[in-house]
């Protein structure tokens, strides 16, 4: 039988290790938050062909406004983009400079308005008055390309004697739906329904939203796009704090519910608060490796790292209640002539069940890391090293933390 527990000081010195190390790191370096906590847009997109650089980038968006851009590059093609929160207006208009920096087009709308011949003009003029033709709509501002915003001006004059005509005309309308024609030449379709034609407002209408990016990019491809505000993100911090914290109090309630029959030697609440010090240590160890990683790799958190936080919560505590539950188990039928030696015992009798079992999983989380894809790499990260810490800790830091608290209370009564 291996003595676990006899030996426990040398497994409370590497715990005290490597809980100190992930601290200073912590101290040191805090973590990285990503848009879910601080807020701000998050763009990831490949390039197709050509490519740019980190300043050709900064460049091309220069004129829109986005804050400080941070840019990383993920192999040759792939590129992370996080700037401050933006609508999705500017989303396209940053697509849309991107692409056109690739190509050596200019965006810029003054130029396309210069560049534009006598021919277009007519044809937007054609176009414009056909739309007004064939579904009746009065009032389009033409100031405007159809490019960007139309108004709504389907108001019907109510005092006008040919108010049923209207009627007809918009029922019409709403049935075949709006034509309209985007600056890149693109005809499309508005349901009449998202009007509202029975809004006598004028309201403004995105065409760009409603058929699209209205171009498509023909030198790179979107891969994600995620915009939070600030406020939300600050919401979520504190809701994946309280979460975290709701969950170990329930731990260490239920675990004191689950031993109330085993009051002696150890009171039963004592099992509940070793078990939630074995899960601090996971979780301490945890945060200091993303700490390291953040600092050294610019690895960010967000909400997957938080559900990995309470996986490994939960993965942790069940482990060391099978220790605890078999060291309840041998008390009954032993007694508790020694109770050191009954705990070592127990751990003994779960060691090979604990190692498996934290084994195989980690063979899971491996296949993950390698054929998962960049979206969960990090959150398959914090499980790996949280579950590995957890195995650690019910072995040999719950249950010699339960005989070294027993020995205490000794010699507090001699």
């Amino acid at each position: 039988m291996i003595k676990i527990v006899q030996k426990r000081k040398i497994w409370f010195a590497f715990s005290a290790v490597l809980v100190s190390a992930s601290l200073i790191a912590l101290l040191a370096w805090g973590l990285k938050f990503g848009i879910d906590f601080t807020g701000g847009t998050l763009m990831e997109f490949s390039f197709k062909e050509e490519t740019l650089n980190s300043q050709e980038i900064k460049e091309a968006l220069a004129d829109l406004n986005l804050g400080e851009i941070n840019i990383q590059f993920s192999g040759e093609k792939d590129v992370l983009l996080r700037f401050k929160d933006v609508d999705e207006d500017t989303h396209q208009k940053i697509l849309t400079a991107l692409d056109f920096a690739i190509s050596g087009e200019d965006n810029s709308e003054e130029n396309n308005n210069e560049n534009k011949s006598g021919e277009e003009e007519d044809i937007s003029e054609e176009n414009e008055k056909e739309n007004k033709e064939e579904n009746n709509i009065e009032g389009i501002e033409e100031s405007k390309p159809f490019s960007g915003f139309i108004k709504k001006a389907l108001a019907a004059d109510e005092e006008a004697p040919g108010e049923t005509e209207n009627m007809e005309d918009a029922e019409s309308a709403e049935e075949n739906g709006i034509k309209v024609t985007t600056e890149s030449g693109e005809e499309i379709n508005i349901n009449a329904g998202e009007i509202d034609l029975g809004n006598i407002e004028n309201e403004e209408i995105d065409l760009d939203a409603m058929a699209g990016t209205g171009r498509e990019n023909a030198n790179i491809k979107e891969k994600r796009f995620n915009s939070i505000g600030p406020v939300i993100g600050n919401e979520l911090k504190r809701s994946a704090v309280w979460a975290i914290v709701i969950a170990l109090i329930a731990i260490v309630l239920y675990i004191g519910f689950a031993f109330r029959k085993v009051s002696f030697p150890v009171s039963s609440f004592k099992y509940g608060i070793i078990a939630t010090i074995a899960l601090f240590h996971d979780v301490i160890i945890t945060l200091g490796v993303f700490a390291v990683l953040g600092h050294f790799f610019s690895i960010e958190i967000g909400i997957p790292f938080v559900a990995a936080i309470l996986a490994i919560l939960g993965y942790s505590v069940n482990d060391t209640i099978v220790v605890f539950d078999r060291t309840r188990e041998n008390l009954l039928k032993s007694g508790i002539d020694d109770f050191e030696e009954v705990v070592n015992k127990s751990v003994n009798e779960t060691l090979i069940r604990s190692i498996n079992t934290s084994f195989t999983t980690l063979i899971v989380l491996a296949a993950l890391y390698l054929f998962g894809g960049d979206t969960i790499r990090y959150f398959v990260v914090a499980l790996m090293v949280g579950i590995s810490a957890g195995t650690y800790s019910s072995i040999f830091i719950a249950s010699p933390l339960l005989v070294t608290w027993q020995k205490w209370d000794l010699k507090r009564k001699a």
